[in-house]
This record gives C-alpha cells, structure tokens and sequence, in this order.
C-alpha cells in the first residue's frame, strides 16, 4: 500500500504543522514501520517550541533512556521566552479587550485608518503590530492555535499588503484555523490567501507565483475534503481556473487523485467529467494510480474488466488516503452507477450476474442496488426481467433540441471565466500603468 501513499509528496509543500495530522493517520493505519514514523514525529517537532510533546515522542520511541538535557534546557528557554513575551503583550491585550476597540476592529475596513485611531486613542506604536505577529508565531509553534489564530487576525487587519510579514500573517491564519479544524473560518482565510496571491501584487516573479499557488492547492485539500461545500470548490480551482490546473500540471499531478475523486463524488459530475478526461489523458504520463486509472479503464479504453479490477485497487488507496478515506462509501456508490450507466449505453439486455461482477457485488446485493437505482434515477429507462436475471434497456431517441442543449450548457460558466480572467489581467496592466508599488515576496508562514 505505500507505493500510492502521497504523503511525501504532499507534505514537502505543508508547514510542519499541518503534517502531524497525517503521520498520525499513517501510525493508525500501520502502512510504514512504527519506530519510523516516531523518528520522523521527531524530526519534525525539532524545530517547533513543542517541547513537551517531543518528550513524549522521545519516551515512545526510546522506552529505556533518559530525556536528552538538550531537551529539558530548551523547555526551560520555551517558558522563559513565553513569560517575557507575554508581559510585553498584556498592554496590546487590554487595548484590545476594550469594547469600543472591538467594534472598531469589527467596523474599520480600513488597516492605516484603525491604527491612527489606536494610535491617537491608546497610543498604540509599530512596535506593537510587529509583537502581535512575533508573539502569535511563537504561541503557534508552541501547538496553541487558538491564540495564534487571534493575534494573527488582530496583525492582519491593522498592516496593509505592502508589510513584510502580511503574507506569513495570512499562512499562519490558514494554518491554525486548519489545526482548530474551524472549516467556516479556514475556506474565508483560504479565499482571502487566493485572492492576494492572484492579484499578483506581492510576487516580483512568475516562479514565485507558481510555487505560492502549488502550496495553496495543497493547504486547500484539508478544507476541500472537509467543509460540506469543498467538493464543489475543489473543482472549481484545480479543474477550471487556469493558473491553478498548470500549476498542477506542472509541479504537483499527483493532485489528480483529489480532483479526480472530487469529480466522481460530485452530484454535478456529468458536466465536469468531459474536462478531467482530458487533463487525466494529458497527465498520464507523468501520473496515474488506480483512481485516474478507474476513469481512464471506463471512459477511454471501455475496458470494463480493467475497470472493475482498478475500482477494487481504488477501496485500496481511499482506505488509506488521509484526506479521502472519509470519501470511500460515495466514491464506490458513485463509481458503480459509472459502470452500470456506460454498460447499459453499450448493451440492450445484461445479465444481473455478469453486472454484478463487474460492481464487486452478489448477484442478489446487484439486483437489490439496481432496482434501487431504477427507482430513484428518472434518466434511466431500464426494467428487470427476475425470470432470466436481466436488465433490459429501453430505447431512448435523443431529440436535437436536447443534443444542442448538451452541447451548449457549459457555454455560459465558461464564457463568465473568459470574462473574469480578461478583467483580472485588464486590472494589472492598468496597475502597472499607474505605477503601483510592488512588494517582495515573503516566505510562507
């Protein structure tokens, strides 16, 4: 099962943070050896002010040897930097926990605007901006999120985008909204990091932008596959924006296997499915595992053994995929209506027993699902005949209205992309043109 594990790939493009939830799922599923993946925690908590936790880490891993000292002296360092830290940020907290603050902050759209009224109100100074963004990044790397998340809002909304630390600000937003798993508030702060990103004001080079993109589109995976609307956004970016499908072609493709399943478990899917055909055909070359493969078996090759062998493969992977494992009930459901509907376009009457061979099920669990189906799918014209244990197909004549309506539905949503892209790079010219400044790029969070 590890030659389909992508937690490698994807973890190079996470704050270390963010690949903890994973080395835990990958412990619970038993995939690499244990000792490894305890050195691996290890490894990781090196850098963080999680202290306590690499402790315990340590103590898993080496039952019988002593804490290293270096430990125990970098507590000590953690607590006494978190003591002096927080006597210099009581001030700023009682700023703002006053009441007619907090509905400045709440009202003021406008950062330079909010910091000359605390300057003139609480004689609030720069230095302090810049200790709320030194205090929330150390109480992130001490694993409280919760506090990081709020400081971090509090940095945001006073310094403009021109700040130095306004794109980590953002990260470390994301990140610790992610770790709450507060998904309302991470798909706001991931749209917010999108939009700066692709105004392109930050970014003095197209490089900068595609490995800024690359590492939005991995951060997004745990807010896709976990707020109840992320299945629609998913496809939305990676499969119809641009800029986010090359840079997908181009540095991540292994990011096919989320879109793809994505698309599969997706109500809509009928429309999109036209469009992940080709870009799995472009890419596969360079990637392909049993879920890519599944599509490609079914709606390229017609290869319905092949199919049936790759969706068993695909129970596999999803099984064991950090952020798709909660998807496999509607990947299978759906992938098996794929094969029933494809085989039902090619074939007038099928034998219940050889479909239920091609869905991975008992001839009676078959029939069972696809009376349900009948019953439920107004699209589909098909009756059982119990007797001799087949599905017969009816005749269905396409009309040329509903031809025309099939080929043109699409037309819209992509004429209204057309039209957004043209004004986005419409607006950039125009501000270069008036000579707006640009800023250098800073490294993520």
């Amino acid at each position: 099962m590890a030659e389909y594990d992508l937690t490698s790939k994807i973890g190079q493009y996470l704050d270390r943070h963010l690949v903890f939830p994973l080395l835990e799922f990958l412990s619970v599923k038993e995939i690499y050896d244990e000792k490894e993946m305890l050195q691996g925690k290890i490894d990781l908590l090196s850098n963080t002010n999680m202290v306590d936790f690499a402790m315990d880490v340590f103590k898993q891993l080496n039952t019988e040897v002593e804490v290293p000292p270096k430990l125990r002296e970098k507590r000590t360092e953690v607590v006494s930097q978190l003591k002096r830290l927080q006597s210099q940020i009581d001030p700023i907290v009682k700023i703002f926990l006053d009441p007619e603050v907090s509905k400045q902050v709440q009202s003021t759209r406008d950062g330079q605007q909010l910091f000359e009224y605390l300057k003139n109100e609480h004689s609030f100074t720069a230095e302090m901006v810049e200790l709320l963004f030194q205090y929330a990044k150390f109480q992130y790397e001490c694993g409280n999120y919760s506090a990081a998340a709020e400081y971090l809002y509090f940095h945001r909304v006073l310094v403009s985008p021109s700040d130095p630390c306004f794109m980590s600000s953002l990260w470390g937003k994301l990140a610790s909204e992610i770790l709450m798993q507060n998904w309302e508030a991470a798909l706001e702060d991931l749209k917010r990091l999108r939009n700066t990103i692709d105004s392109n004001q930050a970014f003095v080079s197209p490089l900068q932008l595609l490995q800024q993109r690359t590492w939005l589109i991995h951060w997004s995976l745990f807010v896709f596959f976990n707020h109840p609307e992320g299945r629609d956004d998913i496809i939305d970016l990676f499969l119809y924006q641009p800029h986010y499908l090359n840079a997908i072609q181009t540095m991540c493709p292994h990011i096919l296997r989320y879109l793809t399943t994505a698309v599969i478990t997706n109500k809509k899917r009928r429309q999109y499915l036209k469009d992940l055909i080709k870009v799995i055909q472009q890419e596969s070359y360079t990637y392909k595992d049993p879920i890519t493969e599944f599509v490609e078996c079914l709606y390229v090759n017609f290869d319905f053994d092949g199919a049936q062998q790759k969706l068993r493969d695909c129970e596999i992977v999803l099984a064991n995929d950090f952020f798709l494992v909660a998807c496999l009930e509607d990947f299978i459901e759906n992938a098996r209506y794929f094969i029933f509907e494809t085989f039902c376009r090619i074939h007038n009457c099928i034998s219940i027993s050889m479909l239920a061979e091609k869905l991975n099920m008992n001839p009676d669990e078959a029939e069972r699902w696809i009376v349900e189906l009948i019953r439920n799918d107004v699209r589909l014209d098909a009756k059982i005949d119990s007797k001799l244990g087949h599905v017969v197909m009816g005749v269905k004549s396409v009309s040329p209205y509903e031809q025309v309506r099939e080929k043109t539905k699409n037309l819209a949503f992509k004429s209204q992309m057309l039209v957004m892209n043209i004004e986005k790079k419409e607006q950039a010219i125009r501000a270069k043109l008036s000579g707006a400044p640009q800023w250098g790029a800073q490294d993520v969070y």
